[in-house]
């Protein structure tokens, strides 16, 4: 129902910019939440131009406008760019919350950040250098220097009526952190216990100091997990002396999970240094260039399995039943170390299986696997005897199926294995997924089944 009524909503708005009703365009405009607003925002770019979209965006207040901006993505940012004043940009700038600001300069020219910087004040001029020169995807590139501060010697009343002056500038007023003299972090107040207690209570009283933070330099996933694990709605961020220097909130954190999440479903498929652009907004060579170099890395492993192939190319021509079999032992295979490495590699992002649980995993996948490649082998033994009866069918049954079961042993063994060894030296687990298991059983499996059928079958 929600959706029906945006849809109404942004039909009707561009049809007024279209009839170059403005005023009523704004009014309904306004009327939107922030996301939908940008969503509209950037549909009434695309279909009606750049120059209809700007001249509405001058009409929204500061404040809207601001949060519109914040949410559209660098293309529509940089188009809006071109066509307004630098006065303009400044005043945006001046108006979003500081660290949606700084995910925004972070992706725009330089030339353009120049601009923003050459309105600020030196003091937020400086602050803003700090935060552009942390590294991308840490914690200090996430977070905000707005949150409230307490000391340890105030009072309640105190406290609350500090967050009456400041809270409306800060990021969140759920809870306050309380440092000392030298910034250094002591500990953490809920708003809750403020409000619970009496105006007299020290501070130093409802003080929680043993507390979960993040260093200033830790990445970025580190920092989701913990969010994920404690389930809080901010968290501080602290240098190498404790010294508190910002805070994330839970909203940023959302968009860091969404986009670690997107980065691993793409290596999983195989396709590297994807960005955060949409599959539509991305041209033909980004996407080849994204996808080109697994494929060449996959292409060159299954060259190995041709080679293994061409090595018994004998033995296949003896016994020409073997070779209908071969696509059922590697697909098979490949399925089997695929359904074992995607377990491994989601235990790892959620944290459920770590680098020393890798004997229990092996010791796991192990019995599943014998259980899974018997059930198999004798499901496909029947068919070879029964339905398919190839010349010496028994033997060619008994070489399959024992094939089958080793086969999915070593894939289940390799795909639950070579995650957890990316983990442990530093590469991500997300790249020994599908693609890489898939090829690299397909070797194993040839060898495993042309060696069997040399031993097997060359004895009948």
């Amino acid at each position: 129902m929600k959706d029906t009524v945006f849809e109404e909503n942004k039909d009707r708005i561009l049809g007024l910019m279209s009839a170059k009703k403005y005023i009523h365009a704004r009014d309904e405009f306004l009327s939107l939440n922030e996301v939908d607003a940008a969503e509209v925002f950037g549909e009434a770019e695309s279909e009606l131009g750049i120059e209809r979209a700007v001249i509405l965006f001058r009409m929204l207040p500061k404040d809207a406008a601001a949060e519109v901006f914040s949410r559209l993505d660098s293309d529509n940012q940089l188009a809006i760019i071109d066509k307004i004043t630098d006065r303009e940009l400044g005043t945006v700038m001046q108006e979003m919350d500081f660290d949606d600001m700084i995910d925004v300069l972070e992706e725009l020219p330089a030339t353009v950040v120049d601009k923003v910087l050459a309105k600020s004040t030196p003091g937020e001029r400086k602050l803003i250098n700090t935060f552009l020169n942390y590294p991308e995807n840490s914690a200090g590139s996430l977070m905000t220097p707005d949150y409230i501060e307490l000391k340890k010697d105030w009072t309640v009343g105190d406290a609350l009526s500090h967050i009456k002056m400041v809270g409306m500038d800060s990021e969140t007023v759920y809870t306050c952190y309380v440092k000392d003299r030298g910034r250094k972090l002591l500990g953490i107040v809920s708003l809750r216990n403020l409000v619970t207690h009496d105006e007299g209570t020290p501070i130093s009283d409802l003080i929680v100091e043993d507390i979960v933070y993040v260093g200033v330099y830790d990445d970025q996933e580190k920092v989701s997990e913990a969010f994920t694990k404690y389930g809080f709605l901010a968290m501080p961020v602290v240098d190498g002396e404790h010294r508190l220097v910002g805070i994330i909130t839970v909203d940023d954190i959302l968009d860091v999970i969404e986009e670690e999440t997107t980065e691993d479903i793409e290596r999983m498929g195989g396709v590297i240094g994807a960005d955060d652009r949409e599959y539509l907004d991305t041209g033909v060579l980004r996407h080849y260039r994204n996808r080109f170099p697994w494929l060449i890395l996959l292409m060159g492993s299954a060259m190995i399995t041709g080679l293994v192939i061409s090595h018994y190319e004998l033995l296949l021509s003896d016994i020409t039943s073997l070779t209908m079999y071969m696509p059922l032992l590697m697909g098979t295979g490949g399925n089997s170390g695929s359904q074992a490495s995607t377990l491994i590699i989601r235990g790892l992002a959620l944290g459920e299986i770590e680098i020393g649980d890798a004997p229990k995993v092996l010791w796991k996948e192990f019995r599943v696997s014998i259980l899974l490649g018997a059930t198999l082998s004798a499901i496909n033994f029947c068919k070879i005897v029964f339905i398919d009866r190839p010349e010496n069918a028994l033997y060619v049954g008994l070489t399959v199926c024992c094939a089958q079961i080793l086969v999915v042993c070593l894939a289940k063994c390799i795909g639950g294995m070579l995650p957890l060894l990316a983990k442990r030296i530093g590469i991500d687990p997300a790249l020994m997924a599908a693609p890489f298991i898939s090829t690299l059983t397909d070797t194993f499996a040839c060898l495993i089944y042309f060696n069997l059928a040399s031993i097997i079958l060359r004895a009948v």
